[in-house]
């Protein structure tokens, strides 16, 4: 009896306890919500205002704008298509017209999945929710904000109809291509109003929010249609649409409008920049987020590189004799980098971006031929062993591969000129010595030598990585050799410096960090072997075109004819240009000849470097305190004169090498000329 009086009073304390646990849990609950709701956004009056948050604007490195994203074109519930409606409720929030704001068994199975499901994260938000979510400038996935979220709902579901809802809401969604709102999305993807949409269409449509992106039609057509399909799929669970209708609509494909131009921003620096944008922070953001993004684009040196190009690609459908009507025509891509920062001052990629939107620059990787060959130089001279004076010979070789058969690289000119210094043999651009070079250092040093300089694409460690047989992109190009510009400091390239919020707070600033990746001096013997391939060899035709100030660089040619590059910097840019067909195919002029870098590539990176360096002071490439200058003769890498050591001699004309026996060579001041290999 005792006992069970114990029992009792037991459960008596546990009771309370209980209680006055609950009590002290909703008081908290109760000061939370309090507390958080006096941070909540106000709610417009009416409704529509909700989609009257700024545009998002990307300005120019000078300060103008050079677009503005999510326009929006507001119209009545009345003036759109019913089948989009359904199709949008079926969609994104099927039970829309029963909920108050927040679906309860969707947010709990999402807590659960979220929490339990390690890997997975669900959402659950209504059409109510996607809403609010627009009243906040902060777009971070964080409880606190999702709480506020649904208490903002909740809201907008006491205050207004589900019709307003509905109405806000298919005013502010983004479809991609530049359309915000139903009916920018029914102007640009069909050239009709939205009052207009069939079924096919409108359920087409209503596929897109989920990712605009990866459904957009005017590029990824099968797969919107592969979207549609499911959307049709919840218009018959939600009863909106029978089976035989959805089966009917699937089997149409709807007719794009074809004279979209204004969905597309008309840049292809401008498509590389959104879409990293996105990348970061989402499309509800970058087109529906008001923010401000201040990009590294040049407006005069971008219309110098369109200019440059359009010219250039001219000149080479003439020089191959295509008349204007042929379709099928060689392709071009340029990049421009400031070589003390990494910003991308001009981007093109492709000679007509409403031809083709396509961006050659950074989406396309092709082989860079003999142009990829400083990499293997560096790696050839980094140890010190050897230096620019150092003699090969020229001649037929063969390089054992294990495994495989041996490997016999061919000159371009099919011949073999005998003993010669490394820096004659680059401006001559000598495959055999390259790939005595390659088999000497090993195919990983020159691909670890491309990589820290900031290539990015897969690259083969073969030996014949080394001639400029890996896929890289034109970006890749400008950003390696950038590294050798500023002498062995790597800045990874970049297409904006800020990014702001709606309310003028920043979310990301670009701050400039010098990695050193390159032994200065080493860079410079380098830098210098390619000036002599602008002032004598391969690169020569810029000096003919009139570009005098200091430069380097280097041209590359595929053997097959199928890709012609031209990189090289000053001081302050680096320039990468390709010409060549989308589908490979040679590159060849009236006469059957084959186009090389020199003649296709060259020209544009000429023209433009011409323009863009119009009234800026000329710099000459910084010498590290280490470097001496040698003359040398170019056979025997042995001194012919005697050895300069004055600051003032550095300044020596370089020999021309076709018409004399001896050049000027950049040399640590540890290293002897006349040293044979």
């Amino acid at each position: 009896m005792r006992s069970l009086f114990w029992l009792i009073s037991l459960c008596r304390l546990l009771f309370h306890i209980g209680l006055l646990a609950m009590g002290i849990m909703a008081a908290a609950g109760c000061l939370m919500v309090f507390h958080i709701a006096q941070d909540l956004p106000k709610l417009p009056s009416p409704l529509g205002r909700i989609i009257e948050t700024p545009q998002s604007l990307i300005y120019a490195a000078d300060g103008q704008v050079l677009i503005a994203l999510g326009e929006k074109t507001a119209v009545s519930l009345d003036m759109v298509s019913p089948d989009f409606l359904n199709a949008i409720v079926a969609t994104e929030d099927h039970m829309f017209f029963e909920h108050h704001g927040v679906n309860k068994l969707r947010t709990f199975k999402a807590l659960y999945t979220n929490l339990f499901e390690s890997g997975r994260i669900q959402g659950a938000s209504t059409i109510t929710q996607q809403l609010a979510k627009n009243l906040f400038f902060s777009f971070e996935k964080t409880w606190q904000r999702k709480f506020k979220e649904m208490l903002v709902a909740f809201q907008i579901e006491q205050a207004n109809t589900k019709e307003q809802i509905l109405e806000a809401y298919v005013n502010q969604i983004h479809f991609g291509a530049g359309a915000q709102g139903i009916e920018k999305a029914a102007r640009i993807y069909f050239d009709k109003s939205a009052q207009d949409l069939t079924l096919p269409e409108a359920s087409l449509l209503a596929g897109l929010p989920q990712s605009p992106t990866q459904y957009n039609p005017f590029r990824h057509y099968d797969e919107a249609l592969a979207r549609r399909r499911v959307v049709l799929n919840r218009m018959v669970a939600a009863g909106f649409i029978t089976e035989d209708q959805a089966v009917g609509t699937d089997a149409i494909r709807p007719e794009l409008h074809d004279g979209r131009k204004d969905a597309r921003t008309g840049s292809y620096f401008l498509d590389a920049l959104i879409q990293e944008l996105v990348n970061m922070y989402g499309e509800d953001v970058v087109y529906h987020g008001g923010i401000k993004v201040y990009s590294t684009m040049d407006p005069m040196r971008q219309a110098d590189a369109r200019t440059a190009v359009m010219e250039g690609m001219a000149r080479l459908d003439e020089l191959m004799g295509l008349d204007k009507g042929v379709g099928d025509k060689p392709q071009a891509a340029l990049v421009a980098i400031d070589t003390a920062s990494g910003a991308v001052k001009a981007m093109v990629g492709g000679r007509d971006y409403y031809a083709s939107e396509f961006n050659r620059a950074v989406n396309s990787k092709r082989q860079p031929g003999s142009g990829f060959k400083p990499f293997l130089y560096y790696a050839a001279l980094r140890d010190g062993k050897l230096h620019p004076a150092s003699v090969f010979q020229d001649r037929p070789v063969a390089i054992p591969i294990n495994g495989a058969p041996d490997w016999y690289p061919q000159n371009f000119e099919k011949e073999f000129r005998g003993p010669m210094i490394l820096k004659q043999a680059l401006i001559n651009s000598v495959n055999t010595i390259a790939a005595q070079l390659v088999a000497d250092v090993g195919a990983a040093a020159v691909v670890d030598v491309a990589k820290v300089c900031g290539v990015k694409s897969p690259l083969k460690s073969v030996y014949s990585v080394a001639l400029g047989t890996s896929d890289v992109s034109v970006m890749d190009m400008a950003a390696g050799f950038s590294t050798f510009a500023s002498l062995g400091i790597c800045h990874e390239p970049f297409l904006f410096w800020r990014v702001e919020d709606a309310r003028g707070r920043v979310l990301f600033e670009h701050i400039v960090k010098d990695r050193r990746v390159l032994d200065p001096a080493t860079a410079f013997q380098v830098v210098d072997m390619m000036e002599g391939v602008v002032d004598f060899g391969s690169g020569r035709g810029v000096r003919s075109l009139g570009f005098k100030r200091p430069a380097a660089g280097k041209t590359g040619t595929t053997d097959n004819y199928n890709d012609a590059w031209f990189t090289g910097f000053t001081p302050s840019l680096c320039v990468s240009v390709w010409t060549g067909y989308d589908k490979k195919k040679e590159l060849k002029d009236k006469n059957r000849r084959g186009i090389t870098g020199g003649r296709g590539a060259l020209p544009i990176w000429t023209d433009f470097m011409t323009r863009a360096m119009e009234g800026e002071p000329e710099r000459d490439f910084l010498i590290p305190s280490d470097i001496r200058y040698e003359i040398v003769e170019k056979t025997t890498g042995c001194l012919a004169a005697p050895r300069q050591n004055t600051v003032d001699e550095v300044i020596l004309p370089q020999s021309e090498p076709d018409a004399s026996s001896v050049v000027r060579v950049a040399l640590k001041k540890d290293q002897d000329p006349c040293r044979g290999y």
